[in-house]
This record gives structure tokens, C-alpha cells and sequence, in this order.
């Protein structure tokens, strides 16, 4: 694949890009910022893509990376300066999907990075199974786990309210 194709490809897939650095990330500083470094590096290391028929899932697979990398970077720098950790608003997020983040941030990254990238990538189950690097069943069980306990935090949060 060349830097212009990757370019092409980079372009045509901006939104699902934003869309899944959003869903882990929340913060709009952050998502740019990951989306940002996750093109960098894909350019960078433009040579150890494989086959080209894979470029979008590596290309999501290093974005993924880089924002639970940021994810760590912040939590040490949170620690060392012994913070409160910020809580999002449901301004910063959006009203109406302020729950569903919310109980989003609560699953594990087990359980979190399927569901962020078959709803919120559009990928399939065969995708996201390539990504992870994990079967195709065990991606249906954790996307069945994660509704599960989803349904569950969003249906309390109905009953709170």
C-alpha cells in the first residue's frame, strides 16, 4: 500500500475513526489527539502492513492502541500528581448519550472494545475477531455479555431517574 492510498483510506474512514477513538476516550482533546497519533504511525509504519485488504482493520487496530495507551499515560499522570480523576458532564458527551458512555466506561476493555467496534465501527463479528486476534465465537460471547450487563446498568439508570 502506498502513502497515498493510505491517504484514500485514512479520508474515506474519518468518521469511523472519531466514532470508536470517541467511544473509549470520551474527551474531545483526547479523541483528536489519538486519532492524530494513530495516522502518524500508520504512516510511519506503512511497511508492516501485510496485505492491503487488511489496512482498515490494522489502521483501527493501532488507533485502539494508541488510546488505551493514552488511557495509561493518564492514569500515571493522575497518580503521580494525586488528582481527582475528571468526570465527564453530560454536556461534554451529549444529553440523551451521557447513560450509555457512561455504563460503556464501566465494562472492561474485554468486553468494551467489541461492542465499541460492532456498534460503533460497524464491523463484523469476522472483523473484530481479526482485530482482537480471538475467535469468532468468543467475539459473539462477549458482545452477548456485554448487552447483557449494559441492559442491565441502563435499565437501573431508568428506574434512578
Amino acid at each position: 500500500m502506498t502513502k497515498e492510498q493510505l491517504g484514500d483510506l485514512v479520508l474515506s474512514n474519518e468518521k469511523q475513526l472519531y466514532a470508536i477513538a470517541k467511544t473509549i476516550l470520551w474527551r474531545e482533546v483526547d479523541v483528536e489527539d489519538a486519532v492524530q497519533e494513530a495516522i502518524v504511525k500508520a504512516f510511519s509504519r506503512i511497511h508492516t502492513l501485510k496485505k492491503d485488504k487488511y489496512a482498515l482493520t490494522w489502521l483501527i487496530r493501532i488507533l485502539i492502541n494508541e488510546c488505551y495507551d493514552q488511557i495509561r499515560r493518564q492514569n500515571k499522570i493522575i497518580f503521580l500528581e494525586d488528582s481527582m480523576e475528571a468526570q465527564l458532564t453530560p454536556a461534554e458527551v451529549g444529553p440523551e448519550y451521557y447513560d450509555l458512555y457512561q455504563a460503556l466506561s464501566e465494562l472492561s476493555e474485554e468486553l468494551q472494545l467489541p461492542i465499541v467496534l460492532y456498534y460503533f465501527g460497524g464491523f463484523l463479528t469476522r472483523e473484530i475477531a481479526e482485530i482482537m486476534d480471538i475467535s469468532e465465537g468468543a467475539v459473539r460471547k462477549r458482545l452477548v455479555r456485554a448487552r447483557k450487563i449494559l441492559n442491565e446498568k441502563l435499565s437501573q439508570e431508568e428506574f434512578i431517574s
